[in-house]
């Protein structure tokens, strides 16, 4: 049911994780390790949801050597992103205000 695509979608986006490596590979594409000294996380913890990025569409993986590097699909998701930064941007005091989804 495309209901429960849906829900996968915006789970992917939900995850506070997941949302932080979104917003920091929205510039440039990093590896592993880039990302964890820019985040803060474990290895683990990255990796993992990267692998999750990656199996849902999010992010596509390049490797270069030994390394193996990330970046959004900037003909997909980057327009997604800039679709939601207009609506973030127009109704942020909704959202702010929000008692629902606190």
């Amino acid at each position: 049911m495309k209901i429960n695509l849906y829900r996968q979608f915006f789970k992917a986006f939900s995850n506070k994780t997941r949302l932080e490596i979104i917003s920091l590979l929205r510039s440039h594409q990093k590896n592993v390790s880039q990302i964890v000294k820019s985040l803060g996380y474990e290895q683990s913890r990255i990796s993992h949801n990267l692998r999750c990025l990656e199996q849902c569409g999010f992010v596509i993986s390049k490797s270069n050597g030994k390394e193996r590097f990330y970046r959004l699909d900037k003909s997909h998701i980057i327009p997604i992103l800039n679709q939601i930064d207009k609506h973030i941007e127009r109704y942020s005091k909704r959202l702010k205000e929000c008692e629902i989804i606190k």
